[in-house]
C-alpha cells in the first residue's frame, strides 16, 4: 500500500464529484434538511425530538454515506474505470483507501452542518459536549461508507445497490434501540441487536445526550464502531472486483 497512490486517489474522487452538484447536494443537505424536518414534526414536544434527534445525527448520515459510495463504486467497476485502474501500479488497499479518505472529507462537512443546525439552529438539547456528538457522526458516516464500499462488490447494477439498503441498513435502524430500549425487545433480538454496530453509534450519542462525563463505555462504544467500519473496508479491500461480469 502506497501513501502518495491513495492520495492520489482521493484527490481524484474529489474532483469527480466537485463536477457532480446533486450528488453533494444529497451527500451535504439531506440529512441535515431530514432533521430540521423531524424538529418540526414535533413541534409541540421538545422533549420527543430531544430523545430521538441526537442518535439521527448518526443514522442519517450513515444511510445517505452508505446510497452514495455503493453507487459510485459500482459505477467505477460498470464503466470500466475500476479494471483500467487497477492495471496500473494501484493495490486494491489504495484505492479502498483513496475511496475512504475522499468520502470522509465529505463525511465530515455533512456531520458538521448537521451537528451546527441541531444543536445551535434547532435548539436540540444535549448535556455532553456537541464536539462529542460530531465526532460519533462522523464515526457513523464513515461507517456507512465502509459498509457502501463492501456491498458495492456484490451488486451488478445500480439498482442492485440500492436494494442493499434494506438488508444492511434497515435491520440496523430497527434494533438499534431508537424506537424502543433494546433491553425491552426479545431476548434473541437483543443479542442480534448487541452485534450490530449501529446499535452502540446510538448509544454513544444517547451518552453524549444525557452525560457529562466522557466513560469507559462511550469510550468502548466508539472504538467498535471504529473497528467495525476499518474491518469492513479491509473486507472491502479483499471483495473487490475489477469489473462486474
Amino acid at each position: 500500500m502506497s501513501l502518495t497512490r491513495t492520495l492520489a486517489t482521493t484527490a481524484r474522487v474529489l474532483r469527480q464529484l466537485r463536477h457532480d452538484p446533486r450528488s453533494i447536494a444529497l451527500m451535504l443537505l439531506v440529512p441535515t434538511l431530514l432533521i430540521a424536518l423531524l424538529r418540526y414534526v414535533f413541534d409541540a414536544n421538545d422533549r420527543t425530538f430531544d430523545a430521538v434527534g441526537a442518535s439521527l445525527l448518526g443514522i442519517f448520515p450513515l444511510i445517505t454515506m452508505f446510497l452514495i459510495t455503493s453507487i459510485a463504486t459500482l459505477r467505477e467497476r460498470t464503466s470500466g474505470t475500476l479494471e483500467r485502474l487497477l492495471a496500473m501500479p494501484l493495490a486494491k488497499a489504495d484505492l479502498i483507501a483513496g475511496y475512504a479518505l475522499a468520502f470522509a472529507v465529505l463525511a465530515l462537512l455533512q456531520s458538521a452542518l448537521a451537528t451546527g443546525l441541531s444543536v445551535w439552529l434547532l435548539g436540540l438539547d444535549v448535556i455532553g459536549s456537541p464536539w462529542l456528538l460530531l465526532l460519533v457522526a462522523v464515526l457513523d458516516a464513515l461507517l456507512g461508507t465502509a459498509l457502501g464500499l463492501f456491498v458495492s462488490a456484490f451488486a451488478a447494477s445500480e439498482f442492485q445497490a440500492v436494494q442493499f439498503l434494506p438488508l444492511v441498513v434497515f435491520p440496523q435502524l430497527l434494533l438499534c434501540g431508537l424506537f424502543t430500549p433494546r433491553a425491552a425487545m426479545h431476548p434473541a433480538l437483543e443479542a442480534i441487536s448487541a452485534a450490530l454496530p449501529m446499535s452502540y453509534a446510538v448509544d454513544a450519542m444517547d451518552q453524549i445526550r444525557t452525560q457529562t462525563e466522557v466513560t469507559a463505555t462511550f469510550l468502548r462504544d466508539i472504538s467498535i464502531v471504529t473497528a467495525v467500519a476499518l474491518l469492513v473496508l479491509l473486507l472491502g479491500a479483499a471483495t473487490l472486483r475489477r469489473r462486474t461480469p
